[in-house]
């Protein structure tokens, strides 16, 4: 026989058709959005990783000053067992000071992969990637001025060794805009590097190791260097274990699930806590007929099975049609916000079993074990509490007395509030958890914005010179400087510093330098709390060769960790001669000096790069989280001061028939919660604070460079505005709700 529990089910569903539409939407959204970018991370993840041995990627590549022989490229590779292949390339500018780093079609190692169009086949076309084209606006069998010449576009590549846009892997953000990669013809390439040749080489492994990021391969790698530098002049090394280009796309996108499950799994434990509170109002409604049916010999078991049914049919059928979104209509979505940010090679979609464990069971675990904990906890009182309607656990005690002094409606309002505290308490809970989500979005661009204006505003030149070779030049208000990197000590994750040398009384650098006098960067002080006084210990990357610091002070130099010392100081660490120099700060171009022997430019193009490409990358992921912070507001007020407003049904019938008026009422009850809501909401604010700026340094300190997380009162402001404005939405059908109560409910379940 056919349990008669049963049709309840669907009458309750029908009963409360507003609350489960409206879960039902929030959760097939947030399981459609999560299942999407589960599937999209696969997906690329495999393309990813199949790449390279699809395309031959390489095991690490160095640059040198001049060619070397024959014979010594033989015994690199014979002493280190390896394939060295040529991989020079020319930088060439283009569209709105943009560089392309220009190679010719690598048949051997680093394999292009032709996404749309073909790769030229005459002189006069280019071949650009994918992401540069997109960033400049640029299309398909157009045409591209380069180096002041027209080229016509026939072919949208991707380099798999330039999967993220890093123009120099010693950069804390890759950029997509400035900086790209492109081939061209021999006869276009030759053309090309008559002004601008740079002499690279990639290697394979004659037997690589068997996990290219591990301690093999970093002391592997190791060797070599300290070999190359015996044979040729090293001008860069990058091998493939720490080649951010290569990397860093492929750990953003294993690194970005956990981000995604956390939240995913936080916003469902929400969601079934609001479920739990308002299971718990139906059963406060429903004493009478729960009395009945365990008196009649239903057990505790089938009545929990009952009240958790209606939930996990909705969020069930919620992760059904979330997941079929989520592989068609949002897996394109997710994947385009990492296809916007890195040039992957051509993928295919990968059918994941994981998303549905992810989207699906799990969360139909956490929702049911939540409910069944408090359904368990709730139902364990004897049929007749439940027909005398107490479900009080324990003695009832006194109301809390509060002094006649205060007003009527005041007191009213403070018993509303007494009696609703879990409520309440889960709705600040909520707000805590949207207005994190909020304050991360909103503070975004203004920070950016602001390490922009102060990167600007403390550059130390308009223009600095890396030279390949000390190069006289005749401008006198160019000023010789050196730079190298070395690298921290004392983690497991290394982050490269800049150590600069400038002349004691720089034009540039207004700060007095020399007698062994060292200064840091704010940034580097601020990313490791070092103070006056410190002592720094950091190593050569090649030569594992250690240097100490003692800290002098602190130089406001943002978003770059670096060491100002003086110039004979530099060369004295280094053991360099009293005449070196790596190159020139000057406020104006310099253009006596032969391209060929510059290494690099930085302009405030490359300075600014950083906050740049990040609001490229990541503005599009900040609206749909702001979006998310939005609606949880929403969805939790809503529901849990409906509840409120249901477990009070009686008492508003009763002030109904003693004569209040529909805005006295709403004083009392919509008020009340608006009170708590808006105290939450301040309340939150330094809570929220707190945990985001230690979310923000746990986070950054996974990465190189360093973005303080100064959160500006404009961020601040906004939150407050964003969710009490979400509230407000939700007060006119909270106002509704009240307005159906009939007067006659003040006469049902009298006790």
């Amino acid at each position: 026989m056919r349990n008669p529990l049963s049709r309840r089910i669907w009458r309750e569903i029908k009963g409360e058709t507003g609350k489960y539409v409206v879960i039902f939407v929030f959760m097939l959204a947030l399981i459609g959005v999560a299942s999407g970018f589960f599937v999209a991370d696969v997906s690329l993840k495999e393309a990813y990783d199949n790449s390279f041995e699809k395309y031959n990627i390489e095991d690490g590549n160095f640059k040198v000053a001049q060619v070397p022989d024959g014979e010594v490229i033989k015994a690199i590779e014979e002493e280190n067992k390896l394939k060295l292949y040529n991989n020079f390339y020319s930088m060439q500018e283009s569209v709105g000071g943009s560089r392309i780093r220009f190679f010719v079609d690598r048949k051997e190692v680093n394999k292009v992969c032709v996404l749309e169009g073909e790769l030229p086949k005459n002189s006069g076309e280019v071949a650009l990637d994918r992401l540069y084209m997109k960033s400049n606006e640029l299309e398909l069998d157009g045409d591209v001025e380069i180096g002041g010449k027209e080229y016509k576009i026939v072919g949208i590549v991707a380099l798999p060794d330039y999967s993220g846009m890093y123009e120099n892997n010693t950069d804390f953000m890759f950029d997509t805009e400035k900086f790209g990669v492109g081939i061209a013809v021999q006869e276009d390439y030759d053309k090309f590097c008559e002004t601008n040749i740079h002499y690279s080489y990639s290697w394979k492994y004659d037997s690589a190791p068997a996990d290219r990021l591990g301690k093999e391969a970093i002391d592997r790698a190791t060797d070599i260097s300290k070999a190359l530098s015996q044979k040729v002049q090293l001008l860069d090394y990058i091998p493939g274990c720490i080649n951010n280009a290569i990397n860093f796309a492929g750990n953003d996108v294993g690194h970005d699930k956990i981000m995604m499950m956390v939240m995913l799994y936080m916003l469902i434990v929400i969601i079934a806590f609001v479920f739990a509170v308002t299971t718990g109002n139906t059963i406060v409604k429903e004493a009478n007929v729960i009395g009945t049916l365990r008196a009649s010999g239903y057990t505790k078991g089938e009545l929990i099975r009952h009240y958790m049914a209606a939930p996990i049919i909705v969020l069930l059928v919620a992760c059904v049609v979330g997941n079929i979104l989520g592989y068609t209509v949002f897996k394109e979505f997710m994947a385009d916000a990492y296809l916007g940010s890195y040039s992957f090679v051509s993928y295919t979609t990968v059918w994941n079993p994981e998303a549905f464990i992810y989207t699906t069971i799990i969360p139909l675990i956490l929702l049911s074990l939540i409910n069944f904990i408090m359904l368990a906890r709730k139902l364990s009182l004897s049929p007749l509490k439940f027909l005398r309607r107490d479900l009080k656990r324990h003695q009832r005690k006194k109301a809390f007395k509060l002094k006649t002094s205060i007003g009527i409606m005041k007191r009213f309002r403070l018993r509303v509030i007494f009696q609703n505290i879990p409520g309440y308490i889960t709705i600040f809970a909520g707000i805590f958890f949207s207005s994190v989500i909020l304050l991360f979005c909103l503070l975004f661009n203004p920070l950016l914005d602001q390490l922009r204006e102060d990167t600007l505003n403390n550059m130390i030149a308009q223009h600095q010179y890396v030279l390949k070779a000390p190069v006289p030049t005749q401008n006198e208000k160019a000023e010789k400087y050196a730079v190298t990197d070395l690298e921290t000590t004392g983690r497991d994750f290394t982050e490269e510093i800049a150590v600069y040398g400038f002349v004691p009384s720089s034009r540039y650098f207004h700060e007095k330098l020399g007698d062994g006098k060292a200064v840091i960067s704010n940034a580097y002080a601020d990313k490791y709390g070092l103070e006056e006084g410190d002592k720094i210990t950091l190593k050569d990357k090649y030569t594992e060769k250690k240097y100490e610091f003692k800290v002098d002070g602190v130089y406001t130099y943002p978003g770059t960790l670096a060491i100002f010392t003086g110039l004979d100081d530099f060369n004295e660490i280094f053991e360099k001669s009293e005449d070196n120099f790596s190159g020139y700060l000057c406020d104006e171009e310099l253009d006596d000096i032969d391209q060929r022997a510059i290494a690099a430019h930085i302009t405030k193009d490359d300075l600014t790069k950083t906050t740049r490409q990040l609001k490229r990358s990541m503005g599009n992921m900040m609206s749909v989280f702001l979006v998310v912070g939005v609606a949880v507001i929403v969805l939790v007020v809503f529901m849990l001061a409906k509840v409120i407003i249901e477990k009070n049904s009686q008492s508003i019938s009763m002030t109904k028939i003693l004569g209040y008026n529909k805005r006295e009422i709403g004083g009392i009850y919509i008020h009340t919660t608006t009170i708590v809501t808006l105290v939450s909401i301040v309340a939150c604010l330094p809570i929220t604070s707190f945990a985001l700026d230690k979310i923000w340094r746990v986070m950054m300190m996974e990465y190189s460079g360093w973005i303080a997380p100064d959160i500006p009162l404009s961020a601040y402001i906004t939150t407050v505005i964003l969710a009490a404005a979400s509230y407000l939405v939700t007060t006119f059908f909270l106002k509704m709700r009240i307005n159906k109560i009939p007067l006659d409910e003040a006469l049902k379940n009298v006790e």
